[in-house]
């Protein structure tokens, strides 16, 4: 790996800086770097902060370059998901293409990790898996993949896709999925006993999407607590949107909270502006890991979403009713470090030593880089530019 001098950047929103980077670490930040010989870029004043982290998405749901998508379904869950799984065959979807695109451009608006949830069912089979793995492969060293094997359509009412999960598993996925085992499914027990037991066989981790709100989340958050609990999987586990933690009894949900970081089961939130939502600065002062994504993005759920974490912050900080500049930052934590802590990535940080993991946001604060939003200036990945001003530097197909 090139060595590279990134020259007048400010840490964090601090003091004017110069990082040098070496083999694709950080090697030194301090001013005035004297590095005869080095690459050097111009960091025109930008904030550096550790790569963005898009930490609860659907690579292979995109429907990004393919024209606008009229959407004639609304938003009931069962619809929608029936829907896409006809559409998809309708516009004959290609999921390495689409998750080409939608990585790239994560990459571009200075994302270094993806976290991605990948349907398998009985329709499509493995063919989304197999395309988002290509994907991983061809992005090495541009934006690190995770991959989630994730039974969209469902899995109790759809028999055979636990065994197409566990393929899934051999084939290179890293974590189980799973999917409103009451209101999908409607069989909580062996929608969680499945996805465990997947999860113990292949020695690998859980995210689930929890939709649902209220008591009912919570009836089934405590159904995940007890299995985690049971199986030993402590920090092994994260659960993704739980509305149920955004109910109006604080009460209910201060005990949800406590159980949850008795076991370090990880939250992630996309701070959905139509769902009550977890908040933030609860679930952080309880002690657990939270991480943040865009979801879908431009698919044939809704037309909102961008491929844009910096943009996320911004959108979780107003869900969150952020006002306070510190409060924002934590809006940006939450979309960075945070989402790499829930992703196992201890060492995400802007430090000496630490891997070259970088975005340079415009901005004079962290509040103003999230409240005024792009473009990134700049992404580095081990060190290597893979986005410039919002934009990827690997052509997209």
């Amino acid at each position: 790996m090139t060595a590279l001098l990134i020259r007048d950047i400010r840490p964090m929103g601090g003091a004017p800086a110069d990082i040098l980077i070496e083999g694709g670490r950080i090697a030194r930040i301090a001013p005035a770097i004297n590095a005869p010989g080095v690459a050097v870029e111009d960091g025109g004043g930008a904030i550096a902060v550790p790569g963005l982290v898009e930490a609860h998405t659907h690579l292979d749901k995109t429907l990004m370059g393919m024209g606008w998508y009229a959407n004639a379904v609304g938003a009931d869950l069962g619809a929608m998901i029936d829907n896409e799984r006809a559409e998809r065959r309708r516009l004959n979807h290609d999921p390495h293409r689409q998750s080409m695109r939608h990585a790239l451009a994560l990459a571009g608006n200075g994302t270094t990790h993806i976290r991605s949830h990948v349907d398998v069912d009985t329709e499509a089979g493995l063919a989304a898996i197999e395309g988002v793995l290509q994907t991983r492969e061809a992005l090495r060293g541009i934006v690190e993949i995770e991959i989630v094997a994730f039974p969209q359509s469902g899995l109790m009412i759809r028999p055979g896709t636990a065994d197409l999960l566990d393929r899934a598993m051999s084939l290179g996925a890293d974590l189980v999925g799973g999917l409103d085992p009451c209101g999908i499914d409607r069989d909580p027990k062996g929608h969680l006993d499945t996805i465990f037991d997947i999860a113990e066989r292949h020695g690998r981790g859980i995210d689930i999407h929890l939709h649902e709100a209220g008591e009912l989340g919570a009836f089934s958050m405590e159904l995940i607590l007890d299995r985690t609990r049971a199986l030993g999987m402590k920090g092994q586990v994260a659960i993704s949107h739980a509305f149920c933690l955004g109910m109006p009894d604080w009460p209910r949900t201060e005990a949800l909270l406590a159980a949850l970081a008795e076991q370090d089961v990880a939250v992630l939130t996309t701070g959905a502006p139509s769902r009550e939502v977890p908040s933030v600065r609860r679930v952080l002062d309880a002690g657990l890991r939270m991480g943040a994504g865009c979801d879908g993005v431009l698919d044939t759920w809704n037309p909102w979403n961008r491929p844009d974490m910096l943009d996320r912050a911004r959108i979780l900080a107003q869900k969150n009713n952020f006002r306070s500049d510190a409060d924002v930052a934590l809006a940006l934590h939450v979309c960075s470090t945070g989402g790499a802590e829930v992703m196992g990535v201890a060492d995400h940080r802007l430090e000496e030593g630490r891997p070259a993991d970088l975005a340079l946001l415009p901005g004079t604060t962290l509040a103003e880089a999230v409240a005024t939003g792009g473009p990134v200036f700049l992404t580095l990945k081990g060190g290597q530019v893979t986005g410039r001003n919002g934009h990827p530097v690997m052509e997209a197909p």
